[in-house]
């Protein structure tokens, strides 16, 4: 054990600590600690793990902070492994050097506006738990090649500026896990993906909020942007991932190349969370393989789900809801446009305000094909239960459709326009709205076995 007192340290909060750190990451046997107090630094920590071996910097249970008075982060662990994560891929001195970097139990504080708290680059098994991080500018910084990242049980908080919490930075990175973390209060992204090449990502059991700025456009709580770069491989669950409504904000927010194939961003998991309270709370773009299944969705101050030029999307088994403690002038529902082979399956969705007297609803699909949409309720939607417009080979079954309240303006329960074709409206439970109850286009749908509710 290397302690950084031995080494000149003071930990006053006051002295400029960089030296001392430096001659005990040096000289010191690889695992640094840092004794209670408060240590300013105005240059990085940098460990080089080719030169200075296993490392682990120990914050003694949390009680060490380091400030960061200046530009970069202060922590850079820098490795030289290169290839993929399969045994025969590793030169014996990454396992016998550089495995296993650990960062524990220590705060980092930001005290310039480009000061962060964690970089890595070249990293095989990078392990952060129980550390805390704020007002910085990026919390964790992934950057260039990383394998197999460990992210627990750790606090990314109140971030600088248009600040990010996890970033993965043009970084060529496969299993990584983030999980039991409190990720939230960073202005342009709680975790961020941009120009990187991701396979095998968790998150899992975080709480990731807050994560936007009413002045910012584009923020969201995780952002995952491939439109350079391929991410895939992915799972989202068990977390709560909520913010406030702001510009062209999302609570969940996955795009892709705008190709053909959609084949950029995709084979992802979204399970069992929490999501609420942004402009969208998810927004999917020119994705592929996606299943969004047991998540609760609650007020979408735009849409709750944007489907944009997608193929292959599972939405099912997920409630759309809002909390009537909550005031906002919500709109929740799902649009769907330019997509192929998507499925809506056993989704409840109550007082949705989606569309317009004209167009659109808690349900709405445009210029899209292979759309299946089966039992689904909707229940006391404002203007239309399901909407398809300019739709064909697609299929409506086993819904349904009510206006259940005393004053009703829902106008129909489904309604088919366009030029639409080729299309399936079946067995479904339908209420009557101020226009009719099931309303479709001249030859744009079969319609068979559906059912006038009586109390309508």
């Amino acid at each position: 054990m290397t302690n950084v007192r031995d080494f000149g340290a003071v930990g006053d909060g006051r002295s400029d600590e960089s030296d001392s750190i430096r001659h005990a990451v040096e000289q010191g046997d690889g695992h640094i600690v840092f004794p209670r107090g408060v240590y300013r630094v105005t240059r990085p920590i940098e460990v080089e793990l080719k030169t200075h071996g296993r490392t682990a910097l120990d914050g003694e249970g949390g009680t060490a902070r380091i400030v960061m008075d200046a530009a970069g982060p202060a922590i850079r662990l820098v490795g030289t492994h290169d290839k993929t994560a399969q045994p025969s891929d590793f030169r014996p001195g990454v396992w016998e050097l550089e495995r296993m970097p650990t960062v524990t139990g220590i705060e980092i504080v930001g005290e310039h506006d480009e000061s962060d708290g964690i970089e890595l680059e070249g990293t095989m098994q990078a392990t952060i738990s129980g550390v805390l991080i704020r007002r910085c500018r990026y919390g964790v910084h992934l950057v260039k090649r990383n394998r197999n990242l460990m992210l627990a049980n750790s606090h990314i908080y109140h971030g600088r500026g248009p600040a990010i919490g996890v970033y993965f930075d043009g970084v060529n990175l496969h299993q990584s896990n983030i999980l039991g973390c409190h990720i939230s209060y960073c202005a342009h992204a709680g975790i961020k993906i941009e120009r990187s090449e991701i396979r095998n990502l968790q998150i899992t059991g975080n709480d990731i909020e807050y994560n936007f700025e009413d002045d910012l456009e584009n923020s969201a709580d995780v952002w995952i942007d491939s439109r350079e770069g391929t991410v895939r491989e992915g799972t989202i669950a068990s977390n709560t991932i909520q913010a406030k409504n702001s510009p062209r904000g999302a609570n969940l927010r996955i795009e892709g190349l705008d190709n053909e194939l959609a084949n950029k961003a995709g084979l992802w998991t979204i399970s069992g969370n929490l999501i609420q309270s942004q402009a969208v709370n998810l927004l999917l773009r020119s994705c592929r393989g996606v299943v969004v299944t047991g998540n609760s969705f609650c007020s979408g101050y735009e849409r709750s789900i944007v489907l944009e030029k997608c193929r292959h999307v599972l939405v099912g088994s997920n409630t759309f809801d809002y909390n009537p403690d909550y005031s906002g002038d919500r709109i929740d529902g799902i649009t769907i446009r330019n997509s192929a082979g998507c499925t809506l399956s056993s989704l409840t969705l109550e007082s949705t305000r989606a569309g317009s007297p004209d167009v659109g609803g808690a349900i709405e699909v445009f210029d899209s094909r292979e759309i299946s949409i089966t039992a689904c309720q909707v229940l006391d939607p404002t203007h239309r239960g399901i909407f398809l417009s300019n739709v064909q080979n697609s299929r409506v079954s086993d819904c349904t459709v009510l206006d259940r309240r005393p004053d009703r303006t829902m106008a129909e329960a489904i309604r088919v326009a366009g030029a639409s074709r080729q299309n399936m409206i079946h067995n479904n439970l339908i209420g009557r709205g101020t226009s009719g109850d099931l309303v479709v286009a001249a030859g744009a749908a079969d319609t068979s076995g559906n059912l006038r509710s009586g109390d309508q």
